[in-house]
């Protein structure tokens, strides 16, 4: 029988005292939604592409502590986690990941067959991630894609069809988008990961760090731009983006001498970025 202190150790696992992954795996979900529907999707589709980025990063983080529960041991910021300090087992935290990830398969099984395929392909990528840090140093760019998968999927369950270009190109501006600030996220941990011999694009990309970070950034940006304008989006849209632009900027001002504590800052701050962007294409299409 489940005690109330498990269901903590649970609740601390899958990161529900912190949401900030909850947001920024949102807010590309609804980018997609919003342009695949032309404004507001179907009310059944908005509430299981939501239900199903808390379900699926809940998970993610359940499989990723248990692929870095010998890793996590080293690492300062890491080391409490409930899996590496024996809260919980190796064994729970699998099953924890197993439940969620079949939840939110249901979920997914009352869309059509596009996008129930489609969402074979977003679990082997949310279960494969954690373990990337090993072999090369862009696992970033594989959360990249993991988290953009949402929008392809989201075309395919209001269209019925294969995702047209503009789906990828907006694919392709959150892979990009959550590269950066998953690299932002790497600098707060840089030292200990060379240290113990993890793999990322912080330690990847050395001193061009913050350049990298806004090459990425501006091209997102400019992505999402196209995107807008292939759907003739109007004067709040861009206003969105002039706005998101400010947040990129305000977060090179914050990494510039690589501190740790500017650095998750500036990870963090990437939430308002992706609403900015939200609520200027939400609000274009409703005005």
């Amino acid at each position: 029988m489940l005690k109330l202190e498990n269901l903590k150790h649970y609740a601390e696992l899958i990161r529900l005292n912190r949401p900030i992954g909850i947001y920024l795996l949102l807010w590309p979900t609804l980018w997609g939604l919003w342009f695949a529907a032309q404004g507001i999707p179907d009310l059944n589709i908005l509430i299981i592409f939501s239900l199903g980025v808390v379900l699926m990063r809940s998970a993610g983080c359940a499989i990723n502590d248990y692929a870095d529960r010998d890793i996590d041991l080293l690492v300062a910021r890491t080391k409490d986690r409930p899996l590496t300090s024996g809260k919980i087992s190796a064994n729970e935290a699998l099953g924890v990941f197993a439940v969620l990830a079949l939840i939110a398969f249901f979920l997914v099984l009352q869309l059509n067959t596009s996008t129930i395929l489609f969402s074979i392909v977003a679990v082997i990528l949310a279960a494969s991630y954690p373990f990337m840090k090993r072999y090369h140093h862009f696992p970033q760019v594989h959360l990249g894609a993991a988290f953009a998968w949402a929008i392809p999927m989201s075309y395919t369950a209001i269209t019925n069809s294969a995702p047209p270009l503009e789906a990828w190109l907006l694919f392709i501006a959150a892979l990009l988008w959550t590269t950066a600030y998953d690299t932002q996220y790497g600098m707060v941990d840089r030292e200990d990961d060379l240290k113990i011999g993890i793999k990322s694009t912080a330690i990847f990309f050395g001193k061009h760090d913050n350049l990298i970070i806004g090459v990425l950034h501006l091209l997102t940006l400019m992505i999402i731009t196209i995107v807008g304008i292939m759907n003739d989006r109007g004067g709040i849209f861009y206003t969105s983006i002039l706005m998101a632009s400010s947040f990129a900027i305000y977060q090179q001002f914050l990494t510039q001498n690589r501190q740790p504590q500017k650095c998750l800052q500036a990870f963090l701050n990437n939430n308002w970025l992706g609403m900015t962007i939200f609520t200027g294409i939400a609000a274009d299409y409703f005005f």
